[in-house]
């Protein structure tokens, strides 16, 4: 599990049960109001990447979009043809270097991560984003299980996590999450100490 040949599994059978088709209200709603279209972004683990088309198709110019897994990069290339082929990168986030980013948009991927790997994720993470660099985006809300992914969380396990390096602007029940996840998500805002 989490590996490259594991993901490559899930898109060839089709079990992407995680892709709601669209980007996600949350995300759209928060890239709504970012003043700078010229925001260096990243998008890890980002699937077939609803997010960056919306970001793209809003005026967005320096977007980078990271999965371990080809296939929904190759997705995102027929469906938004005019997007960066050099911004959709695959590699496993663990081993990625680009960056400094301003904005990090997280949907799902830190929950999708097995718990062993969540404290080396916000490390890594923190390593990635400039000074005062912001992740923001959507984690869920429920109990945490050793089957995933997803494997769930709590607002509290987050504030643990992630208090040493980001000052915890917004850990809220979204408003705004799809009916079926309704209650189960928190959107955040996160910014590098």
């Amino acid at each position: 599990m989490g590996t490259k040949a594991f993901w490559e599994g899930r898109y060839a059978a089709g079990t992407t049960g995680w892709d709601i088709g669209y980007a996600a209200p949350a995300l759209t709603a928060y890239a709504d109001q970012l003043g700078r279209k010229d925001l260096r972004i990243l998008l890890p683990g980002a699937g077939h990447g609803y997010e960056a088309e919306y970001l793209h198709q809003a005026g967005f110019t320096d977007v980078t979009v990271l999965d371990i897994a080809r296939a929904p990069l190759a997705e995102i290339g027929r469906r938004v043809p005019g997007f960066p082929k050099e911004r959709l990168v695959c590699q496993d986030f663990f081993d990625y270097r680009g960056g400094p980013f301003d904005l990090v948009l997280e949907h799902t991927f830190f929950c999708a991560l097995p718990p062993e790997e969540r404290d080396h994720y916000v490390r890594h993470m923190h390593g990635l984003l400039a000074p005062g660099g912001r992740l923001a985006g959507l984690l869920f809300q429920f109990p945490l299980t050793e089957n995933g992914p997803p494997f769930g969380g709590s607002a509290t396990e987050y504030r643990k996590r992630f208090g040493g390096l980001f000052h915890l602007h917004t850990l809220e029940t979204a408003r705004n999450s799809i009916p079926p996840r309704a209650g189960n998500e928190l959107f955040f805002i996160f910014e590098k100490k």
